[in-house]
């Protein structure tokens, strides 16, 4: 018993690499499916009725997209899962290979050997022999016998044992399989309905293009007027800053040496608008140009420093607070925010939180938070320096 523990335990401990892809995969999933989980919660959040909106089509898109990534990721644990059954399977083949070899021996030895005659009477076999010295021999012979049946009776059982693990575990792998292709085809049939509802809500932005247009071309300058008050303020910020001190300086270290590694500026969400020039998602030939990233979360949401740092201005602009925080010389800008948490002056510490984020009921209820980075006056892609 104590030998079949021993060899369970170093079976499992040289299970292929596969079986940890595969946990990595179902980690991921949870984390898609979270993800789902939290756009939902958005839709929720949305003015309910039926009629088409810019925001909740963006919702859906990011929903078909995490919905796309989460059925490519089960089709890899299905693939590993594969992987692993095959290799089960041979381990299986070549160990009731090993063990019928092992039995075949153990029965020619039992055929070539005075195996019956030691059964039968151990005592008379000794007492056969012609002389002492052939009495001595068979004394050792049958204690080397004894040995050598003892060990390959131990061989067979402990082939067994390792067949037995390799059922089990194959058997395992077919139930996950299972799991796993269950789960796709609810994802997929998830997918071809939110595509169609996708199709038909594009249909109906596009019979409100005029008024929608408008609305847009009227955000645009909003944002424009945003963008340029923050630039006049970091400008200023700038020209009026003396030589970094050691403290600030060791800041901006940290804060480039993290690039790629931040922590997002709310703790859930999505990013629902990138950086620079893109193709409106509704209007074919309107191009937008952020000089930041839109991130969507849920209501009641508040955005947090992504590195520590000293606000340096929290700005009221158009009835909604912007604020700046310096990290040496980078400087990291969070708006539209309903009430603040902060004030110039105060030492910030990563997620730390700032304030809350406007839900603005004349966008369908959508909370949405426009962030953006500069190094000392020059604008940067914020993707590049968040965590992914």
């Amino acid at each position: 018993m104590k030998y079949r523990i021993i060899l369970s335990l170093l079976c499992l401990l040289a299970m292929p690499i596969a079986a940890q892809n595969v946990k990595e995969l179902q980690k991921q999933q949870r984390e898609l499916q979270q993800q789902l989980e939290e756009t939902a919660k958005m839709l929720k959040q949305t003015k309910q009725n039926e009629t088409a909106t810019e925001n909740k089509l963006t919702l859906l898109n990011n929903d078909i997209n995490t919905r796309k990534k989460l059925i490519r990721n089960i089709q890899g644990e299905i693939n590993a899962l594969n992987g692993e059954m095959g290799t089960l399977r041979q381990k299986r083949s070549e160990l009731q290979k090993e063990l019928e070899a092992a039995k075949e021996d153990y029965a020619r030895m039992v055929r070539e050997t005075h195996y019956a005659d030691m059964q039968q009477s151990p005592l008379l076999f000794l007492l056969s022999a012609d002389n002492f010295q052939q009495l001595v021999r068979r004394v050792q012979y049958m204690q080397q016998f004894a040995a050598y049946r003892k060990e390959q009776v131990k061989k067979i059982e402990s082939l067994q044992a390792n067949i037995d693990i390799q059922n089990s575990l194959l058997e395992d792998r077919k139930a996950n399989r299972s799991t796993a292709l269950q789960s796709q085809k609810r994802e997929q049939d998830k997918l071809t309905r939110d595509e169609r509802k996708q199709k038909d809500m594009l249909q109906s932005l596009k019979k409100q293009e005029k008024n929608l247009l408008a609305k847009q071309k009227e955000q645009q300058k909003k944002v424009d007027a945003l963008n340029k008050q923050i630039e006049d303020l970091i400008a200023k910020q700038v020209r009026t800053t003396t030589t970094l001190t050691k403290e600030q300086q060791l800041i901006a270290g940290g804060f480039e040496a993290n690039q790629g590694r931040l922590p997002w500026p709310v703790e859930k969400g999505f990013i629902s608008g990138y950086f620079g020039k893109h193709q409106h998602p509704v209007h074919e030939h309107v191009t937008v140009n952020n000089k930041g990233i839109y991130l969507q979360t849920v209501a009641g949401a508040n955005a947090r420093a992504i590195y520590e740092g000293e606000v340096s201005s929290c700005a009221q602009i158009n009835g909604t607070y912007a604020v700046i925080v310096q990290h040496g010389n980078y400087r990291t800008v969070y708006s539209p925010l309903k009430k603040i948490y902060v004030k110039q002056g105060d030492k910030l510490t990563a997620k730390q939180a700032i304030g809350e984020i406007v839900t603005d009921a004349t966008e369908d209820n959508k909370t949405e938070l426009y962030f953006q980075i500069y190094k000392d006056r020059n604008i940067l892609n914020p993707g590049l320096w968040l965590a992914q």
